[in-house]
């Protein structure tokens, strides 16, 4: 990466390198956390997680010097990005780039911790996985640059992911409303917020591979062209939980209960689907993060006590999968094709989303694979 960026710096480009941690080190500190604490979510996680970055920054500086290419190193607080103080998944509010400024100024390439930054009170703040990808885009729209290029170990977007399918083609240019809803689904090619960014403040991105030169995928504006396409690529994700309240009192104000406590306890809710029956009840289903299932369960127990709620089912044995496309906008037949597809595999379907331009359903996760063939080629995605 250094001879990479070395090259690019004698080519006359001001460079702002964004890094994350190495390999399997964020899964290291974040067992180091989990085996102290129980509730390891908070301010001290962030301290911990959040020091990956900073061996990375440091050496790839240390690696540029060696090159002959002045760098310079910067961690969150440095650089002065200001997040909220909802550890573990903070949001960038504002950035501060006049250090960086500085930096570029004096001919140096600036490397800044991804992930990371701080909150009103001078505490560490973490920006959830995937977390470099957003304040990359963040800090190139704070910058008004040229073009921000997110490298990764892939060679950019693909129709699905080819370790599940292997006929999955990469996909040259996809929208930001696309990207969106894929990274929102399950594609873990870039974090869902760094392409809120990018279509916020239209930023120039692409995506490519660490390790060859090859073109990558270009997320950009929507053109006539990309509605010809009925369905752009197939998501699907492991990390998702299902939780039934059931025989919910159906009268206003439980559901806002329920959800009012969740947001309270950063927990993201995903689906929500609500059956009203006959007796005057409701069940309430939703779907969670795998990894929030626990906090989750917390967080209602005492709402549905309060409620006189007996019965609270949870599911982990879930997945999801979504076919996305902005040519879906005016062709019809999407979901009818995706059920089809789905019962000629007898693959059951527990729940159902839609939007715009995404079907999502919930199904056993032991089929999940089969579910996303299945699909990728009933919309001819392998052509």
């Amino acid at each position: 990466m250094a001879e990479r960026v070395a090259a690019s710096k004698k080519d006359g480009h001001g460079l702002v390198i964004v890094v994350s941690a190495m390999s399997g080190e964020t899964d290291r500190l974040v067992s180091l956390a989990k085996s102290m604490s129980p509730e390891y979510r908070g301010r001290e996680y962030d301290v911990i997680v959040s020091t990956g970055e900073q061996i990375t920054v440091a050496l790839l500086a240390m690696a540029l010097s060696t090159l002959g290419t002045p760098a310079v190193s910067f961690l969150g607080h440095q650089v002065r990005i200001f997040t909220d103080s909802a550890f573990s998944k903070a949001r960038i509010q504002e950035i501060d780039t006049s250090m960086l400024h500085k930096a570029l100024a004096e001919g140096n390439v600036a490397v800044v911790a991804g992930f990371q930054g701080i909150d009103p009170d001078g505490n560490i703040t973490t920006l959830g996985r995937g977390g470099s990808d957003t304040t990359a885009v963040a800090l190139a729209a704070a910058l008004k640059a040229d073009l921000c290029e997110i490298y990764t170990d892939v060679d950019g977007v693909y129709t699905t992911d080819p370790r599940v399918c292997p006929d999955a083609k990469k996909i040259d240019k996809i929208s930001y409303e696309e990207m969106l809803e894929m990274a929102s689904t399950g594609a873990k090619v870039l974090q869902i917020r760094s392409v809120e960014f990018a279509a916020k403040f239209q930023v120039p991105l692409v995506v490519r591979s660490s390790f060859n030169g090859n073109p990558g995928t270009a997320i950009c504006k929507e053109d006539a062209s990309m509605e010809k396409v009925l369905v752009s690529g197939v998501s699907f994700n492991r990390d998702e939980a299902k939780v039934a309240i059931r025989n919910v009192p159906d009268r206003p104000g439980v559901a806002s209960r329920v959800f009012s406590t969740l947001a309270a306890a950063n927990v993201n809710v995903d689906m929500i689907v609500q059956n009203v029956s006959q007796d005057g009840t409701t069940d309430l289903t939703f779907t969670v993060p795998r990894s929030e299932l626990a906090f989750a369960l917390k967080a209602v127990a005492p709402v549905a006590k309060d409620v006189g709620v007996t019965k609270v089912e949870s599911n982990d044995d879930i997945a999801k999968v979504s076919v996305i496309g902005i040519g879906m906008r005016s062709h019809s037949g999407v979901a009818a094709k995706m059920f089809e597809a789905l019962a000629q595999e007898k693959i059951n379907i527990y729940m159902i989303s839609t939007s715009e331009i995404k079907v999502s359903v919930v199904v056993e996760e032991a089929r999940m694979e089969a579910a996303v063939r299945a699909l990728h080629a009933a919309f001819d995605l392998n052509h």
